[in-house]
């Protein structure tokens, strides 16, 4: 007869599985935001390359996923209730913010419901390696989209300037293709950083349970977290794609290949330093750098301040949520 412990450890691998669906459509229009908005692909066609090139870049290292799996809370000190209540507490806010079309970020998400399950479950704040939070994540959660909006306002300066004296229609021709290779790049690095968070919760889950003696992601969670990203990505995110290639700035193909060059960039850069990022954040900042390399006010800036103003909830929200949902579990 199978033990409590291991039923409710496939319960926990699968609620983490449909996380990393979720964010696989939440986070989708990530990699085709721009090459849709500009007819280079479609939806369709994008939504297949986004796919394939998120399940190769789930396999690219495990560093994210140590810092969220045992980086921020010792895996040993909480239990699969917390673990639990910190994934439910990530799904319904990547639900709510699809529903509405914003593209909030499911790492943050993710982190903000483990900081706050983890805090309600102990009744203290020192469960928390704070160190590893501030460094690894807040630092880089207001860093990366800065570096985004920068590197998108110089790399789309830089085209402008070797590209002022070419006829817009051989700018276009050209773009077309180069673009398609500039959203193979960042669906790569999505897949390289998010998949990577739902494989460190899994692992975290089978350490704190015994099943593990030290923190090393079995190659089956590998397998499992790529297809399900990939999967994700199949499903699609039309209100979010709305969003981020259209709402923000007017975008043509030159402008959504130095938008994606310069996420991949960053995304890339943060994935090396073990940060968990969100590619959200990222790409849409970088948009936005893109928009106003041509003039301040080529951005939407309203639809700016709602997008930023999810950001900075995202965090305290999540963990608010997986705070209540792990206090009610516990009281149960």
């Amino acid at each position: 007869m199978l033990s409590g412990t291991l039923i409710l450890t496939v319960v926990i691998v699968i609620i983490a599985l449909v996380f990393d669906i979720i964010n696989g459509f939440h986070d989708s229009a990530n990699a085709i935001a721009c090459c849709v908005s500009t007819r280079v692909l479609t939806l369709k066609d994008a939504v297949v390359m986004s796919a394939f090139f998120n399940f190769i870049g789930a396999f690219m290292s495990v560093k994210v996923a140590q810092t969220v799996g045992k980086g921020i809370v010792n895996p040993n000190d909480i239990t699969q209730n917390v673990i639990i209540a910190a994934l439910l507490g990530a799904i319904i806010w990547n639900l709510i913010t699809w529903y509405f079309g914003i593209p909030s970020s499911s790492s943050h998400a993710l982190i903000g419901g483990l900081v706050g399950s983890a805090i309600v479950y102990k009744s203290s704040f020192l469960i928390i390696n704070w160190g590893s939070l501030f460094f690894e994540v807040i630092l880089w959660l207001i860093l990366s989209p800065i570096m985004g909006f920068i590197i998108g306002f110089v790399f789309m300066t830089i085209m402008n300037m070797i590209l002022k004296n070419t006829r817009p229609s051989t700018v276009t021709k050209i773009f077309s293709k180069a673009q398609i290779f500039s959203a193979m790049l960042i669906a790569f690095n999505h897949g390289g950083n998010d998949a990577q968070k739902t494989m460190g919760i899994i692992t975290m889950t089978l350490v704190s349970t015994g099943f593990l003696q030290v923190f090393a992601v079995p190659l089956w969670v590998k397998v499992c977290c790529a297809l399900a990203m990939a999967l994700g990505t199949g499903l699609g995110g039309k209100k979010i794609i709305k969003t981020m290639g259209c709402k923000m700035a007017k975008m043509a193909p030159v402008n959504g290949f130095s938008a994606e060059m310069g996420a991949s960039a960053v995304i890339f850069t943060a994935t090396m330093f073990n940060a968990p990022v969100s590619t959200t954040h990222i790409i849409t900042t970088a948009i936005m750098g893109v928009g106003a390399s041509k003039r301040f006010s080529a951005v939407r800036w309203a639809v700016v301040k709602d997008i930023v103003f999810a950001w900075i909830v995202t965090i305290p929200g999540c963990a608010l949520i997986s705070g209540v949902l792990v206090f009610l579990v516990e009281l149960i």
